[in-house]
């Protein structure tokens, strides 16, 4: 239900941006009739450009000059809204006023951040003020992290519906894959490249519970064999007997567990006293060639951290990588796909597999997807979320309400029992 005490449900900050665009159009062509959206950002004449690009349907949407320069015009603007969904990255650099304006207006918030200083620089500056306003702050509702977290969600609760206990060792599975880095993601990895040189940034960065607390209280402090591995190597077949091949690091792992994990916190515990989570991407389907194959995606995903790290090779790659504001061509987002398994083991000895996936290039339209999708459920499905606030994660803050509106729009999350 839209909620007439603000003049908006929801409202696309950067929307003259790649990611802000697909969104906005994702919106104009599957928001409920009489949903009420804007479209902000530093340039009326930009906006102006991208809303007449647009379905029909978007056509008389309002547009908001806001800049993350000028906190005055982010107060301005969360206050007309429900709801603020942000695709202005990397948060790091533009994110902090944007965060205070809806903390302080008690508006909901999204993101597609991947970072894990900004989430943890969220919870502790803003999560207790967003938390006495009303406001719900989640970040990571793009291809990191919705589909790691609802899939585990997802597993959760069909282990409760069957009374089969708690989750044991879990651990997702990129079985298939199609698309491509984002601009976006690449200048946020350039920013984490940066902030590593710090000893303090890298002891956070490489702590895999660096998200599992709250305001003023330091994060658990990281015992070698507390958590799997982020560089997870092997047979597939040790994760389930179902799996052939190998598998090989994720490039997210290190971001998707900690929201993971987070999502178990704020949820009091409820995955259970042994739940443990890794994620890995499948490679190959012969035991040797998928073992070279995982061994050099190791070194390339190394290779580019590397390179990023240091001026000189960062520059080459530069030349190669795609800019904030680049994406594919239509045809290419619309051939992309995931499909993710997310395999667990109850403290009853139940086997599970949550299957998730999702068409279009996951980190462009399948992300546009998620993002809306998400600001939805906060604007009109309020009254199907839980009664939390503060800086929070998808499954945490939507995760019922959240599955079924990624459902309905054709996305798959489904559980099925392996024994």
């Amino acid at each position: 239900m839209s909620d007439t005490s603000r003049e908006f449900d929801v409202v696309i900050f950067g929307a003259t941006g790649f990611a802000g665009e697909l969104t906005a159009r994702y919106l104009a062509e599957h928001a409920p009739a009489g949903t009420r959206i804007a479209l902000a950002g530093r340039s009326e004449a930009k906006l102006e450009k991208v809303r007449s690009g647009l379905p029909a349907a978007a056509h008389d949407w309002p547009l908001i000059v806001a800049d993350s320069d000028s906190p005055a015009s982010l107060d301005a603007m969360a206050a007309r809204t429900r709801v603020v969904a942000t695709t202005v990255g990397p948060y790091l650099k533009y994110g902090e006023a944007l965060l205070s304006a809806v903390a302080n207006a008690g508006t909901d918030y999204v993101d597609l951040t991947g970072e894990i200083p900004f989430v943890r620089y969220s919870i502790d500056k803003y999560s207790e003020l967003a938390a006495s306003t009303g406001a719900r702050v989640v970040h990571a509702c793009g291809y990191d992290t919705i589909p790691s977290d609802l899939g585990v969600f997802a597993l959760h609760r069909r282990a409760e519906a069957d009374g089969a206990g708690t989750l044991g060792e879990t651990t997702m599975v990129v079985d298939k894959f199609r698309g491509g880095l984002s601009g976006g993601t690449v200048d946020s990895m350039r920013v984490i490249t940066e902030l590593a040189r710090d000893k303090e940034q890298r002891r956070l960065l490489l702590n895999p519970f660096a998200l599992s607390s709250e305001p003023g209280d330091r994060p658990p402090v990281f015992q070698k064999g507390a958590a799997p591995s982020d560089n997870q190597m092997g047979k597939a077949s040790d994760v389930d007997p179902s799996l052939r091949g190998g598998i090989a690091p994720f490039l997210m792992a290190s971001y998707n567990t900690r929201i993971v994990r987070r999502s178990n916190h704020l949820l009091d515990g409820a995955y259970g006293p042994d739940f443990s989570y890794a994620e890995a991407m499948r490679v190959g389907g012969n035991a040797v060639t998928s073992r070279i194959a995982a061994g050099g995606v190791a070194l390339g995903l190394g290779a580019l951290f590397g390179g990023l790290s240091m001026k000189p090779t960062r520059r080459i790659l530069d030349r190669f990588l795609p800019k904030p504001g680049e994406g594919p061509s239509e045809e290419s987002r619309d051939k992309g796909f995931f499909k993710h398994k997310t395999f667990t083991t109850t403290s009853a000895g139940k086997r599970y597999v949550a299957k998730v996936e999702a068409q279009g290039d996951p980190g462009y339209k399948a992300t546009a997807m998620m993002l809306g999708e998400a600001a939805l459920t906060l604007a009109l499905d309020r009254d199907k979320l839980p009664d939390t606030h503060g800086v929070l994660t998808p499954a945490s803050a939507m995760g019922d309400a959240l599955t079924e509106r990624l459902r309905a729009a054709g996305m798959t999350i489904e559980v099925e029992s392996l024994n």
